[in-house]
Formats: structure tokens, sequence, C-alpha cells
């Protein structure tokens, strides 16, 4: 129903509920389709006034403006706050889970949980991409004679969980996106970096985003005309 069929609506319930059904109207009973037309117009008229007049100047205001629409929010948006973090349950699962937490504790404990939620976009965008490996643990684990994708899987230290709310918080972020949060943060990146490093494929790479110290890309579209 619109707007204003809806303030047209409150208007004729107005007329009615503060005079108009009270008012004593007279109306033919004959089968004569003209003899309605006979009814005294200006009594009508004046009954309607009378009506409004007396309603409350700042109750007719309300009824004579039209309602504002409701704000829209978008669909499935994230705060990415604490209370967000708060509301998620206690997170498990089996080893792709535990791969994908443990690449955003190593890789990003230290950029707070939207930079988080944005290494795990990355980690997932490779997972469904072509040139990638099509498992999750596939992923963080990549590597070549070139070095590793993720540095932690292959620096030579150990790897291990000392920071306990840090810990909590990748858990609850990786489960949280591997159960369908919305990627919205990095537009499709497949990869990253921080500002200190200048790699060489970051000149041919659209880039996407900039979340706390970590610059995202994707590949560029191939068509083809290029």
């Amino acid at each position: 129903m619109s707007v204003l069929k809806c303030w047209t609506g409150s208007m004729a319930m107005l007329l009615a509920l503060t005079g108009g059904v009270h008012a004593e109207m007279t109306v033919s009973q004959s089968n004569d389709p003209t003899a309605a037309l006979g009814v005294n117009l200006a009594t009508l008229l004046g009954q309607e006034k009378a009506a409004l007049g007396a309603v409350d100047g700042e109750r007719l205001e309300e009824i004579v403006t039209p309602p504002k629409p409701k704000a829209k929010t978008r669909k499935g948006a994230i705060s990415y706050d604490k209370d967000w973090l708060a509301s998620l349950p206690a997170p498990k699962g089996g080893p792709e889970f535990e791969c994908l937490a443990t690449a955003l504790y190593f890789e990003a404990r230290g950029e707070g949980i939207k930079g988080q939620a944005a290494v795990a976009e990355v980690i997932l965008n490779r997972v469904e991409s072509k040139s990638f490996p099509r498992t999750i643990c596939g992923v963080v684990n990549q590597g070549n004679a070139n070095g590793c994708q993720f540095s932690y899987t292959c620096d030579g230290q150990p790897e291990r969980i000392s920071e306990k709310r840090a810990w909590t918080t990748a858990r609850k972020v990786a489960r949280a996106m591997m159960d369908g949060a919305p990627r919205q943060l990095t537009d499709g990146a497949t990869y990253f970096h921080t500002p200190a490093v200048r790699p060489s494929w970051s000149k041919k790479f659209d880039r996407t985003a900039m979340i706390g110290s970590h610059i995202f890309y994707r590949a560029p579209v191939r068509t083809a005309l290029n």
C-alpha cells in the first residue's frame, strides 16, 4: 500500500472518529439514481469542517503529514565489532576450520576483528578460484621453490598459540566466515601484502581495499581483448 493511500485512509478515519459518524444525515431511500445528489451538500461540508475544528492542532499536523519511509539497511551487513564477536557461538570444527583459524591467528591477529575477516575472505576466495588449491588447508599450506603463500608455514618457527584471547577471536571469525558470513570487505581479493613490501604482482593486479596494515588485490579480469 502506498504512502498516499495510507495517509488518505488516515484522513477518512479522522473524519469518522471526530464527528462524522455522529452527524445526522438525511439520505434518499428512493431508487432514483439522482436522488442521492439531493443530499444537503452544504450540511455535510459544514459537519466535516466542524469535525476538523475539534481536532487538536498537533494531532491534525501528525495526520496531514505523510509518514517518513523507514531507513533501509544493507541485508547481511556485519559490524565487525566486539558485540558481533560476542554474539557468535563457541567455535568448533574439523581440520579445515583449524587451518583457517590458525592462519588468521598467525597472519592477522594484530589486525583486529575486521582485519582478520578480510584475510579470511582472501583464503576462502582462493579456495573458490581455479588458480589455487580446492581446500582451505591446501591454500594455507601452499608453497613452492620460491617460498610459501603464508610465511608462518615455512619460517622455521614453531607455531605456538600463546595469546588465548586472540586465539578465541581468530576461531570465532574463522567459524563465522566458513558458515557463510558475507564477504563484503575486500571485493573478491585473492592477494594481500603489507605496506612494508611492494611485490611485483601488485603492479599488475587490481587494488580493492586497504584494511589495517594490509592492502588487498584481485587478479584483473581477462577478456578476449586482453
